[in-house]
């Protein structure tokens, strides 16, 4: 039976070694919460570091260990102490993290870490290839493993495998930076499908991956040259029930029952005489999270509107992280600083203007702290998503409060009802506290009532089983591609057809098929294998051979005019057969050239990498060595340029691939293809070619044809191949 194996650095539970035994403690919140749901059934099991390195157990607690994981559904992966240091303090949080998040200041590359980092990956995947099964899947998450999915996709490649990244995703320009880009983005590739928090951070990736790696991106579908990749964004939720629930719990507490953190805000709140404002303010103590900012954000509000003092107060919990990197020591030291600096400054006999807590507190506390502030102030310089704005808004039951936000969380882009503000903009920051301590109580529920429907619809479980719906459909893609795939069986099955056939004719194109393409075109010259493969074919009885390209007459005659197969050029102007001249197949002329030529050169001129190909009946712009997202705009304004004067020549544009070609209407593969069937009848046709102008031929062929695509994309062709060394292995097969 096939189950789902979740990956992710750190497993959903917590142990503790107490007396040479194991205490197993689960977790709770984020990818634990999450992933709750789908762990919980039988056939499930999650593979991840159990928090404890293997210098701190010996053999007996090794085994006490896997069996406590086991109880649990879980295997450890077993790192050192070395392992963490590298893999986890070293490129994952002082290279990835910063990068991801855009303080370039920060990031730190070193090969030992990175070597590290490969490592670690690579102990994962080989855990994981001890579980997998056929017909598993899989589904990794986070930044921690970008490599993974590719590691397992090389050895068990029909897995079906998703990734999760928790954290944003950089612009191309900051992304470019690290020097094993091409290696995290491939590792990245190996999932079927992609998920991201935001279309931006979605956006980000496929550039990376279109002017990186250079793959064709239809859509948010990327072509590799074996499969297709899906990239989709997936915003996380929380456990909406369990914060609301909770907090209606909370409001009907007696003054007994309540914390004690709980009765000092009620003091507090007495005190104020009902005009006491306590604004919430609660993050992990990180440079991402723009605390320091915020701090001087609220002594910049409080010195622009001195009628709040004695009044607003900024409850902040930083809960403590990675306190033994000096970076973040560095951060504390000045939070401590900020704090007594702006207590110091402001403070009155009863009323001080920040509750400062560094600590992380109990699930009740933080309950403590939703309920009672009237204001959220959540303003990261970067995050992914921010889920404490949704808690906070899930735990206000009489729907007053007021959420201020920042515009670079993910969450901003589904809470639009919050104040978003820009978290470098005091001034910004100040007028917006203002205006929310001073909002309607009307409004207040408007506002809230719109977000708490929505996040009780998507919560943390609907994200869970959309992004699995999503890879189920990705499935069902790859099963649609695999019935047209040529494998071993089909492979031979054409060929016996081919072998017992008594009169046969093969189409084949060129560039893409029988050679990659090149940076210039002039480079694409044929190999031996080329020639070896094609005379091979020539000298079969009653096999016509015939090159069907796009490419111009004179480079064609260049390169296999001493050769005895047919050649059709210029996407079936030009013929010329065994022993004949060249011939024109269609009446066409070149006279519109000095029309379009201009204009072509121009675009040539301010489009860096692009260059003009003149044939004798057609003109081609070629942009594979333009940037991919100039190369795609300025095609688009070169098509709607000459659009009218197209339509006045009888001519019309071809799109391939990174070429725009003009030629006269009514030439193409297909047609001339269909001319070459009129004298002579055929008992076996074969047509093979990559590009959209491919598709004419296939579309024109008869039924009966075996016509063949190279790559997966979206064809009328019957079937399809990988790549060329795939062409190769079905032509040898005609022997």
């Amino acid at each position: 039976m096939s189950k789902t194996i979740i990956i992710s650095n750190r497993l959903p539970l917590q142990l503790k070694i107490h007396d040479n035994t194991i205490e197993t403690v689960p977790s709770v919140g984020g990818l634990a919460t999450g992933m709750k749901s789908v762990h919980s059934q039988s056939d499930s099991l999650w593979i991840g570091w159990s928090g404890l390195t293997e210098e701190e157990f010996n053999l007996d607690l090794k085994t006490q260990v896997n069996a406590a994981l086991k109880k649990h559904q879980c295997v450890g992966v077993p790192l050192t102490e070395d392992d963490i240091e590298g893999f986890y303090y070293g490129f994952s949080n002082n290279t990835l993290w910063p990068l991801f998040h855009y303080f370039m200041e920060y990031t730190e590359f070193e090969k030992s870490t990175w070597e590290t980092y490969k490592m670690v990956n690579q102990k994962f995947a080989d855990v994981v290839l001890q579980h997998i099964e056929d017909g598993d899947t899989v589904w990794v998450h986070d930044y921690q493993l970008l490599l993974l999915p590719d590691l397992i996709r090389k050895k068990k490649p029909d897995t079906s495998i998703g990734f999760f990244l928790h954290i944003p995703f950089p612009s191309y320009e900051v992304f470019r930076t690290i020097p094993c880009r091409e290696d995290l983005l491939k590792g990245m590739l190996g999932a079927d499908l992609i998920g991201f928090h935001t279309y931006d951070y979605e956006r980000h990736f496929l550039s990376a991956v279109q002017r990186i790696l250079g793959h064709e991106i239809n859509f948010n579908n990327i072509h590799l040259d074996n499969r297709m990749v899906k990239v989709d964004s997936f915003p996380m939720g929380i456990d909406y029930d369990k914060f609301h629930n909770a907090a209606k719990t909370h409001d009907q507490k007696s003054n007994k029952e309540q914390t004690e953190i709980q009765q000092e805000i009620n003091k507090h709140l007495k005190e104020g005489s009902n005009q006491a404002k306590l604004i919430l303010s609660i993050d992990r103590l990180d440079y991402t999270k723009g605390i320091a900012n915020r701090l001087r954000a609220f002594e910049y509000f409080l010195d622009k509107y001195p009628q709040f003092k004695g009044k607003a107060r900024l409850v902040m919990l930083a809960v403590p992280s990675r306190a033994n990197v000096p970076q973040y020591q560095k951060l504390k030291n000045e939070i401590d600083q900020l704090v007594g600096r702006i207590n110091g400054k402001f403070a009155e006999v009863s009323w001080t203007p920040i509750w400062y807590f560094y600590r992380s507190m109990p699930f009740e506390n933080l309950i403590d702290l939703y309920t009672s502030s009237e204001v959220a102030l959540l303003t990261p310089i970067r995050d992914g998503m921010n889920l404490v704005a949704k808690e906070y808004i899930a735990s206000r039951v009489d729907k007053k409060g007021v959420l201020i936000l920042s515009e670079m969380t993910g969450a901003s882009n589904e809470m639009g009802e919050a104040l978003i503000i820009n978290p470098n903009n005091f001034e910004e920051i100040a007028d917006t506290l203002k205006f929310a301590l001073e909002m309607p109580e009307e409004e207040q529920i408007k506002r809230n009532n719109a977000l708490q429907k929505r996040l009780k619809r998507y919560n943390v479980e609907k994200w869970a089983s959309d992004f699995f719906e999503a890879l189920e459909a990705t499935k069902n893609d790859t099963k649609k591609y695999i019935l047209k795939k040529i494998n071993s069986t089909l492979r031979e099955e054409i060929a016996n057809k081919y072998k017992a056939s008594s009169k046969k004719i093969l189409f084949l194109d060129y560039d893409g098929t029988m050679v990659p393409f090149e940076k210039l075109p002039e480079n694409a010259k044929p190999t031996q294998r080329v020639f070896d493969t094609l005379d091979t074919l020539h000298q079969q009885p009653d096999t016509k051979v015939i090159i069907i390209t796009g490419r111009d007459r004179d480079t064609i005659q260049k390169w296999f005019g001493h050769k005895d197969y047919t050649l059709i050029t210029e996407h079936g102007a030009w013929l010329k057969e065994n022993g004949k001249d060249w011939e024109l197949m269609e009446r066409v002329d070149n006279k519109w050239f000095e029309s379009i030529c201009p204009i072509l050169e121009s675009f040539t001129d301010r489009t860096p990498g692009s260059l003009v190909e003149e044939k004798r009946y057609s003109l081609a712009w070629h942009f594979r060595n333009v940037d991919p997202d100039l190369g795609k705009k300025r095609s688009t304004e070169l098509k709607t340029t000459i659009q009218q004067l197209i339509a006045n020549h009888n001519l019309e544009i071809l799109e391939g691939d990174k070429v725009l070609e003009i030629k006269v209407s009514g030439v193409s593969k297909g047609k001339s293809a269909s001319k070459m069937l009129l004298d002579t009848t055929y008992d076996f046709i074969f047509a093979i070619g990559d590009d959209w102008t491919d598709e004419h031929m296939f579309k024109e062929l008869p039924r009966e044809a075996h016509t063949v695509k190279v790559g997966i994309k979206k064809t009328v062709a019957q079937y399809y191949v990988d790549d060329i060394d795939q062409v190769y292995q079905l032509l040898s097969a005609f022997k």
